[in-house]
């Protein structure tokens, strides 16, 4: 993974409205520049890291959410070096948005989402909690602006329907992130995400949309619809017209010349290719274990997680665990005493209890500045 995504977003202590603030020196051409082109100490000239914020989850051995855990028994290591930190296990209320995938693809799976469509809402917002809804096939679309009222959102999800065999879903992430940057800085800030692992047709890029995340306080949690059962499911795409006379489909004379198309025919090899999508599919799934996906990227370097289903219970199964993470986690907030130490800084979080295990964002960069 290139460690240049793993920014820690900053609490309301420091400035971290980049998008608003100008840039210290503008590109001479006048547009606005490629990310690849950013260092991190241009970007340190457009905010200044006082605090970083890692929130935390904490589980047993069997994967078993653990709470009851005291300030004092987490340690927090910045490029191996300990740090004084605070610990906050407050509630903060939330301002979700919920992005859905609606291609063509899912038209099958659209059913459960919507049959479950009442826990997205008050399951992981909570009471204080608000929540928007976006849909997206090769349109973005904006099914439900910010609302505490449940009703709203689960109308806003039943009204979506299968479009286009496009899925643009790093343009509907970064849709999203860009609505909840408006949302006040003591709110968490939660993309709940319903697709496919995989994209199609997005103009933007997973590293222009994963800064804006990190740098936004965005954390991004994944609830995966198979690529089986939507290539088993999915419409089929027309197929070219037939250039085989119709001759070549009649049955083989004996003793005649035996041609590939009716060779196929009589030993029904042709049948056969209907398959190849869906065991392609099946490979691809095994491969994304070991290889990073946008949805892996997103969760990973935001410090949330994905889930999967298959059936309408696995869904409610998920957006379940989803909502105990959210709702469980510590947040640990410092400020660096290595600011001096330019780069990239891995974050090591750390229990006196061995048996625990901890989950939070990898790290963060930071510009070299005097001590």
């Amino acid at each position: 993974m290139n460690r240049y995504f793993a920014w820690i977003p900053v609490t309301v202590l420091c400035v971290c409205g980049l998008a608003q603030q100008p840039p210290t020196k503008p590109p001479e051409s006048g547009k606005p520049q490629d990310l690849a082109d950013v260092t991190p100490d241009t970007l340190i000239d457009r905010a200044t890291v006082s605090v970083v914020q890692a929130p935390v989850t904490v589980t047993d051995r069997d994967g078993a959410l653990v709470s009851g855990i005291r300030p004092n028994e987490f340690h927090l290591f910045d490029n191996g070096k300990e740090q004084n930190i605070r610990v906050d296990v407050a509630f903060q209320p939330i301002s979700l948005v919920i992005v859905i995938q609606c291609s063509n693809r899912t038209d099958a799976v659209l059913g459960q989402i919507k049959k479950a469509s009442n826990l997205f809402g008050p399951q992981v917002i909570g009471e204080d909690g608000e929540a928007a809804v976006i849909a997206f096939d090769h349109r973005i679309r904006e099914m439900q602006s910010f609302t505490n009222d449940p009703q709203k959102i689960t109308d806003a999800i039943k009204k979506i329907n299968a479009g286009s065999s496009s899925a643009r879903m790093i343009d509907a992430v970064d849709k999203a992130v860009y609505m909840l940057r408006s949302r006040p800085a003591t709110r968490r800030r939660i993309v709940l995400l319903v697709s496919e692992n995989r994209d199609q047709a997005s103009e933007g890029r997973v590293r222009e949309t994963l800064l804006d995340a990190q740098l936004s306080n965005v954390g991004i949690y994944s609830v995966n619809i198979s690529r089986m059962i939507t290539s088993l499911t999915a419409p089929q795409e027309p197929g070219r017209p037939d250039a085989q006379p119709a001759s070549a489909y009649s049955a083989m004379i004996p003793h005649g010349a035996a041609t590939p198309t009716s060779v196929g025919q009589m030993t029904q090899l042709n049948n056969r290719i209907e398959f190849v999508p869906a065991f392609k599919e099946i490979y691809k799934d095994a491969k994304g274990l070991f290889v990073a996906n946008p949805t892996e990227v997103f969760t990973h370097e935001t410090g949330g997680a994905q889930f999967s289903f298959l059936k309408e219970r696995g869904l409610e199964d998920a957006i379940q665990r989803i909502s105990d993470d959210i709702h469980s986690q510590y947040i640990l907030s410092y400020n660096p005493d290595n600011k001096s130490d330019g780069g990239y800084h891995e974050i090591d979080v750390r229990l006196e209890d061995k048996n625990l295990k901890t989950r939070t964002r990898p790290g963060y960069f930071l510009a070299s500045i005097g001590k």
